[in-house]
């Protein structure tokens, strides 16, 4: 009986360690007690899986940022800046490439492929001396042994490692990541070797690269990475694991064809083109670690389903070859259902979090051994017929809705130039005009205060009366910054996502189902369940109580149909584009009764646009299509003087830069200054952009004030690429996260620095 499970949560059911980190970070705890927390979280975790009877239990899936960190530090890849003179990488050189310190800036953070997590962008040069700095993989797994259990010590695979790279500042974008690979070699032998030394008997690489578009020199790569790791391997299982997507017929022959490996893991859930390669191609004698519960949705598992899928792939590699897997880490899930007693329990019924999908895995490799448990598989399928059959699920008048919207492509009347001129003789805003994101500072009290809220333990005219304090705060701040646009700093707003979708129809939500996004950053998903509408207005109040304290122009600020679809954990009975022309259709109604409110700009956040682009390129263009078409639509019936602004942050943007012209936004605020400004690289090469535009000029992720000096020197890089009546001034991103006393002077530099650019103009004419 084989079960494996690819990575755990590891925030804890509590958020455990998010808690521990901010409070080592501020300087309240010290690194005993965080590692304490991390010690008791990870013990806590291998223990519940060996009690669920899983045999391939993962250790080195606990990071205490990301695990790509984690392999810059096992491979002592640490930028000069970092000032790191050997020996073992500890919390403070490892954080501060995470974070950034007092003088020098973090490392670049993007998107985990086409999830919400992110990870810390490894920086490489010909000149990197590579060295084994981090004991970590080798450390966890004696830690485990020690308590009686047997685990898959996991490591980003090295090609992956080095693909997930970028040519670090000064080198040459053109420099080949890949020619460093036999740098790194040695260091993964001495880790290999350490892990045999400790008696390891599985080690598991991932290589989620493997599901990409690479070309025969990519490929190449892998085969001869592990040509030269063969002899290390020896002696030792080695799987190598693929996740998120289908891999492509010439990646699974390179794959399958790889030297001293004994098992291939496949997604086949968000991958199941593999099947059929499996079919036809699956090597004699290996283990097929077969990827059929979903570790990025919270739905529960079809078991009869999955169970006939297994028998089929036992008929093809062999009866004791199928080991029962998780489609990738569960990491991108909630942790346990158990910490919901308040969900609706029918809605309940339909969900598995991780706990629970640990037992889904057990469950089917017992039954595959021929050992069904009839109760449970039982209780699962009436799961399945109690959703399919609920009438909380469809509503007739919105599935109608979406239907209409085929034949139009909801782009607005005027054009974007036109619009703009409307726009500047209504708002009559200076060059360069200063903005911000949305959110301020989340500060103790408020969070305090909307707890209280929701706890019915203080009336609801002293939580306006609350909310309205803070909203008039945040406006004189502003104000006395002599910042240009303003915002209310979604006071009333834990998460952008989930205010929305506690106020529209089809969502559920929980009490403890956070997702670590980064670092300690946790989101909580709303589930889509069914269909989408909005019963009421749900910004209009606050923004018209916000725009009435000033006469500057007050941004609404609402979050796009396609990053509430992918902030949510999805409904996976419709096609993705359907729900999320529901969703915009709602949003479209809150964007014109903020217009009929007075509220002149508004914001219709799409952040998370580019994190669901597919994988393959070939599935590119449908995705842009709808997406594009769902942000036209919650817009498409405003006036020429309503401007529209949208926000995208931390990810590559340069590919689709097309795609995001064709949103029609009127302005668009898009992170910059932590990926060394490369999104500036599609202006200078000749892309031409007519509509607003504010690159971030600093990061937001870290506690560093950057100097008036230092955004101004940002800005002349934008102009040097940009119109000056198109760039707008703002940071990369919302300020919820940081403190007052780092968000003031960031701010006042911000606006001193765009005066100073100003005045340079201004005696230019």
């Amino acid at each position: 009986m084989a079960s494996h499970i690819v990575g755990y949560p590891r925030m804890g059911p509590k958020r455990e360690l998010k808690f521990a980190l901010e409070s080592f970070w501020d300087g309240k705890s010290s690194a005993e007690e965080l590692q304490k927390v991390a010690t008791d979280l990870r013990s806590s975790i291998w223990k519940q899986m060996a009690d669920a009877g899983i045999k391939f239990i993962p250790s080195n899936t606990f990071s205490y940022y990301d695990q790509v960190l984690d392999a810059t530090a096992m491979l002592g890849a640490v930028p000069p800046r970092y000032g790191w003179n050997g020996g073992e990488i500890g919390f403070d050189i490892y954080f501060s490439m995470a974070r950034g310190n007092a003088s020098v800036p973090a490392m670049e953070m993007t998107k985990w492929f086409d999830t919400n997590y992110h990870y810390i962008v490894p920086e490489l040069g010909p000149d990197v001396k590579f060295s084994y700095a981090s004991h970590k993989a080798v450390d966890e797994y004696k830690e485990a042994k020690a308590l009686g259990i047997e685990t898959v010590p996991i490591i980003v695979g090295p090609v992956s490692y080095l693909l997930l790279s970028k040519p670090a500042k000064g080198v040459e974008k053109s420099f080949s990541l890949l020619s460093l690979i036999d740098k790194i070699l040695p260091v993964y032998k001495e880790v290999v070797a350490e892990l045999k030394a400790a008696g390891a008997r599985w080690i598991q690489f991932d290589e989620p690269k493997l599901v990409m578009d690479l070309d025969a020199h990519e490929l190449q790569a892998f085969t001869h990475a592990y040509l030269e790791l063969e002899a290390t391997l020896s002696g030792v299982h080695v799987l190598i694991e693929t996740y998120f997507a289908d891999v492509p017929a010439e990646a699974f022959k390179t794959l399958t064809s790889l030297k001293g490996v004994s098992g291939f893991g496949f997604d086949l859930v968000r991958g199941t083109k593999t099947l059929d390669l499996i079919k036809v191609g699956f090597p004699l004698g290996k283990f097929l670690f077969a990827g059929v519960v979903d570790g990025r949705n919270i739905w529960a598992n079809d078991l009869a389903a999955s169970l006939d899928t297994l028998h089929a792939l036992e008929a093809i590699v062999g009866k004791d070859k199928v080991v029962v897997s998780t489609s990738c880490s569960l990491l991108h899930t909630a942790v346990d259902l158990v910490n919901e007693p308040k969900l609706d329990k029918e809605i309940k019924s339909w969900l598995a979090f991780a706990a629970q999908k640990v037992l889904e895995v057990n469950a089917l490799a017992k039954a595959l051994a021929g050992h069904r448990d009839e109760a449970f598989f039982s209780s699962n399928a009436l799961a399945h017929a109690s959703r399919k059959s609920s009438p909380r699920v469809i509503n007739e008048a919105v599935q109608e809705a979406a239907a209409a919207l085929k034949g139009s492509d909801h782009r607005r009347a005027t054009n974007v130039s036109a619009r703009l001129d409307a726009q500047q003789k209504k708002l009559n805003l200076p060059i360069l005009p200063t903005t911000t994101i949305g959110s301020f500072p989340q500060t103790q009290d408020l969070r305090r205060v909307r707890r209280e809220y929701k706890a019915k333990k203080i009336s609801e005219d002293d939580y306006v009366k609350s909310i309205k304090e803070e909203i008039n705060k945040v406006v004189k701040i502003q104000e006395e910054l002599d910042i240009d646009v303003l915002v209310h700093g979604e006071p009333e707003r834990n998460d952008m996502v989930e205010y929305f979708g506690e106020q529209l129809s089809g969502f559920a939500f929980t009490a403890n189902g956070w997702v670590q996004s980064y670092g300690s950053r946790c989101v909580k998903p709303p589930i889509i369940y069914g269909d989408v509408s909005r019963p009421k207005a749900m910004t209009v109040f606050w923004l018209s109580m916000a725009q009435s304290m000033t006469k500057r122009p007050m941004k609404g600020m609402l979050t796009g149909p396609v990053t509430i679809l992918n902030w949510s954990f999805v409904r996976n009975d419709q096609p993705r584009h359907e729900t999320c022309y529901q969703i915009a259709l709602a949003i479209k109604d809150e964007v014109e009764d903020l217009e009929k409110a007075g509220i002149t700009v508004i914001q219709i956040d799409e952040a998370a646009l580019r994190e669901g682009l597919p994988l393959r390129k070939s599935e590119h263009s449908f995705y842009l299509d709808w997406a594009v078409h769902s942000f036209r639509i919650t817009n498409c019936g405003v006036q020429d003087t309503t401007q529209i602004h949208t926000h995208m942050c931390y990810s590559n943007f340069n590919d689709i830069i097309h795609s995001i012209i064709n949103m029609d936004a009127d302005v668009i605020t898009i992170e910059n200054s932590r990926s060394d400004e490369k999104l500036l690289s599609v202006f200078r090469e000749g892309v031409k952009y007519g509509a607003g535009i504010g690159p971030g000029v600093y990061d937001i992720h870290s506690p560093r004030i950057p100097s008036t000096e230092e955004i101004a020197d940002r800005i002349k890089k934008m102009l040097a690429v940009l119109e000056c009546n198109f760039l707008w001034v703002n940071p990369d991103c919302g300020l919820k996260t940081r403190k007052y006393s780092e968000v003031k002077p960031a701010l006042s530099n911000m606006v001193a620095a765009a005066k100073v650019h100003r005045t340079e103009l201004a005696s230019a004419k």
